[in-house]
């Protein structure tokens, strides 16, 4: 399972998927263990992540990145600096 990162997408890609009308969710500092049910996809407006897949790589991503998650994934999040991001699931 791969988490896919897209840096800095354009405005019309972020437009196209009209990321502003999804919600949005906050994090402060923290490590703990997620599992994703279904595909999420998300646009960080602030912060820097560590997301490391179980028996997989670690991932970097944080403010400017366009992020998918796939269907199943368990992994663990290290939330280096607070986070803010919009989100979708499905």
């Amino acid at each position: 399972m791969q988490i896919l990162v897209e840096r800095n997408p354009s405005d019309s890609r972020l437009q196209a998927l009209q990321v502003t009308s999804w919600p949005q969710w906050t994090k402060e500092p923290s490590t703990f263990p997620w599992t994703y049910e279904e595909q999420e996809i998300c646009y960080f407006l602030e912060g820097q992540v560590v997301v490391t897949p179980q028996g997989g790589t670690p991932v970097t991503m944080g403010q400017g990145d366009l992020v998918t998650f796939p269907a199943g994934m368990q992994c663990v999040w290290e939330v280096r600096r607070a986070v803010r991001k919009h989100y979708r699931f499905g």
